[in-house]
This record gives C-alpha cells, structure tokens and sequence, in this order.
C-alpha cells in the first residue's frame, strides 16, 4: 500500500509536509520521500525506513529542506518521489496504485525511444514508469489522463512543477485525495485526518477522475470527475485509521457499525461467549459494535506493545512479520483464563497470525475462541491497490481450502457458489477453515451487510476482492 501527501503554502512548507507525510506511517513500512520547490529549485530526500521510522529518518533532511510547495510519501514498494526532466521541464512525481500490465507499457516506451532504470529486484519503478506515460504527451494533463487510461489497475498521482502541484485521483476513485485550506496555503492528502491538526479546514475529496492544480493561492480543477466510483472497501475494514473519513464515512462509525450488524445476525446462533475482544487495533471498534449490540461484554484479555514497535519497524520477510506480530501481542492472563472469548478481527487473508493468536489464547487459559472476521473471505488477489504482498491467490486460506476440495482450476461459477454465504459450498468452506485454524465456531461478516455498514451507494464500492465484481 502506501499514501502521500503534498502542501502549496505562500511560506516555507516543510514543517507541514513532514508531518503531514508522516501522519501516512500506518500505509507503509518500506520506502519514504519528500520533494519540496523553492528559490533553490527541487529538493529531495528518501530514505529506506524499515528499521526506523519515517521522523527518525527525516528529521536532519527538515532543517536543510526549504521550499512554497512539496509532496511527499510513504510506500510498500518503489522509492520515490522521483524528480524527472522531460519536455514538460523539471517535476517530481508520487502515486499510490497498481499497475497490472507493466510489461506492456515498458515494451511501449522503450520501443518509442526511452529506457528505465532497474530496481535491485529486477522490476521497473511503477512511478517512474507513470512519468514515462506522462511525457509521451504535449502537456501534462493530456499526460496524465493517457497514462490513467493506459494502465491496467488504477493510479492517483501527485506531480509537483514550478507551477503548482497537480492532483490526479484514480479514474474509478479507489483511492482518495482529500483537500485542506487554511490562511497560509492549501493541501492535499491520501488520509483527512493527516492535515487537521496543523490547521487546516477539509474542503473537499477529488472526485473519481478529477484532476487539479494546487497553488499557495487557490486550487483549481483541470479536468472533471467522471460519474463512475468503486472506492476500496477495505479502506474502511482495515486500512484506514481510525480517524480517517473517507466519502463522508468515517472509518471508527463503519466499523462500529459492522460489529453491530455481525452481533444482529449472530444471534440467531448464540455463540456461547461470555466476552467479546478485537485483534488490536482494527478489530477494536468492530469489536465495540457487536459488544453493545449483543450484551455480551467487551474486554481485552490481550494488548499490542506498540512504543518501540510502531508499524513501521514490520520487515518486509513475511516469517519476520508474522514472528513480530506474535511478539507485540501480550496477555492479560486474568482476563482469559476460563473464558469463552468471541474474537473479531478485520480480515483472515493467509490465516497465519490469527491462528497463532487463538493458539496463544488457548495457551493462556481460554475455554473457547469463537472468531468473526469483519468481512467476507477473501477470494481474489487485488487487482487495483497493493494491500498484500501475496503473488499467488493460493496464499489465501479460502482459496487454498477451495483447492483442495475442487483442486485448483476453478471455474468462475464455482467460486461463485463458494462466494454466496447461503450456499452448501460455502459452509464446507467455514468448517474446514474453522477446523485448520483451531477455533470453536468460525462465522464471517457477510458482504451485504459490510457495504450497508459503509452507509453509500454499494455501487460506488470496490468488493473485488470478495466477490470478483470488476
């Protein structure tokens, strides 16, 4: 994943632009960048920031960066911003996205003359690929739009030019940018809450598409929204944070309400748990939703130890993360043992770490450990944003299950079947989940009730991942 921030203010700009960057940790743990333009033209810094976070790293760049406008980034993969000379003249550029069809659009631009360079990994940097797309056109608008339009996934952009700095959301809206004002300036931002406390007022979110230029006095739209959206719905399950709003949603209200439609349907069943806990910390509010809504009390028999292992000191090795992730987790002993305990978390995508939290809860001295996931399964690798590092759809525990009961070339009606939660298929799939991770009883939010939970149109939402639906 990853999120940016930028800033155009009639003074110097850093101090917002690194924190407003930084207020952006919770969306990645691997590369980190700002870019500011000033009387001395462009300035930048990257740092790689796996072993320390992003203010650690950029503190010292702070006081030798000077500048009116800025963009910065925290991302999962490439490095960036990128500073390119073209004959659109110097910009820098950031984007948060996925492209799909990468060979393609490389085999494109070679073959009209340019070349890339290579990251150590044997890939080609997606931004700077972007950049490419963009400079095959006469300016930068008509650039952009042709590289939105030629890429295979989706694309938000941040470009910033002596002139002001432009803001391209993706064509469908997947994911947002938000506007901010205050005396001084403007700015523009993946997350809302990431300007608020440096004293900027919302204005408004980018619409899907929309494309503005942003200037210390005033922002102005280049190129209208188009009428389609399928914003992420994940957004709200898991990525955001708690204080972020995204299409007037804010993601604490959706996961309360989650919880609370999970504990209505629920009850049907009566689980037997005499507490219900989230995984810490998005599972937390879906967790207070269901707890009101079905009496049942909310506790925290296990908490994360967060003050030297913020998000951003994840590896990117997979064994190390899940090893990290079982390490953050401490247990409140008095709080578990005896206890039948309900546990919600925000997804099950491999099933690693929740398997080894219910065996850690067992250990501690749990009756029971009756798990509801906060959506559906997830059945299909994402195609439009970078949320998981898995390559392959049978890393995810509903698709391995699957496998191996219709083996591995399933076809469409099939996994169909295997989506609707009122299917036979479906609840084969739950019981051999539930009897591969251990649990007492294993029930998933259902995908109509997490898309009423949002509260907007459902065909402005994403549900690829879970059901398929371009």
């Amino acid at each position: 994943m990853g999120g940016f921030f930028a800033t155009a203010q009639k003074e110097d700009c850093v101090f917002d632009l690194y924190f407003g960057t930084d207020y952006h940790s919770h969306l990645g743990t691997r590369r980190a960048g700002m870019v500011v333009y000033g009387k001395k033209g462009f300035n930048r810094a990257i740092h790689n920031i796996e072993s320390a976070p992003f203010r650690t790293k950029f503190d010292k760049d702070t006081h030798e960066m000077e500048g009116y406008m800025g963009i910065g980034c925290i991302s999962d993969y490439e490095p960036q911003p990128l500073i390119v000379r073209s004959h659109h003249g110097t910009y820098a550029i950031t984007t948060v996205g996925k492209i799909n069809n990468t060979d393609a659009l490389t085999d494109k631009i070679i073959n009209s003359g340019s070349h890339f360079m290579e990251l150590s990994g044997g890939t080609i940097n997606a931004t700077e690929l972007v950049a490419a797309l963009i400079n095959q056109k006469d300016n930068i608008i008509e650039g952009i739009k042709y590289a939105q339009d030629s890429i295979d996934g989706s694309m938000s952009i941040m470009l910033l030019t002596p002139q002001g700095v432009y803001c391209a959301r993706d064509k469908m809206g997947r994911t947002p940018i938000i506007l901010g004002k205050k005396e001084e300036g403007y700015c523009a931002s993946f997350e809302s809450f990431a300007f608020q406390n440096l004293g900027y007022s919302p204005m408004r979110e980018l619409g899907p598409g929309e494309i503005v230029v942003m200037t210390p006095e005033a922002v102005q739209t280049l190129a209208k929204p188009g009428t389609k959206m399928r914003i992420c719905t994940f957004l709200w399950v898991y990525y955001g944070y708690p204080s972020s709003v995204y299409e007037g949603v804010s993601v604490e209200r959706m996961r309360y309400n989650c919880g609370a439609k999970m504990a209505k349907r629920d009850m049907e069943n009566k689980p037997g748990a005499d507490i219900v806990a989230g995984v810490p910390d998005s599972g937390t509010a879906h967790a207070v939703g269901y707890a009101n809504e079905s009496g049942i009390p909310f506790s925290r028999p296990f908490v994360k130890y967060t003050p030297t292992w913020p998000r951003s000191f994840m590896p990117t090795i997979q064994s190390k993360r899940d090893l990290i992730a079982r390490m953050k987790l401490l247990p409140v002993h008095e709080l578990i043992d005896g206890h039948s305990i309900l546990l919600i978390d925000d997804s099950i995508v491999r099933g690693t770490q929740l398997r080894e939290t219910t065996e850690f809860l067992y250990k501690s001295g749990a009756k029971a450990v009756h798990v509801r996931p906060a959506c559906p399964p997830i059945m299909f690798g994402c195609k439009y944003i970078n949320f998981s590092r898995s390559n392959s759809e049978m890393e995810l525990i509903a698709r391995r299950v699957i496998a191996k009961e219709e083996g591995e070339d399933v076809s469409r009606d099939v996994l169909e079947d295997y989506c609707n939660p009122d299917s036979d298929r479906y609840h084969r799939m739950l019981d051999r989940i539930k009897e591969q991770m251990g649990f007492t009883s294993l029930a998933y939010n259902r995908l109509d009730d997490m898309m009423e939970a949002v509260g907007i149109d459902k065909d402005m939402l994403c549900t690829y991942c879970w059901d398929g639906r371009e």
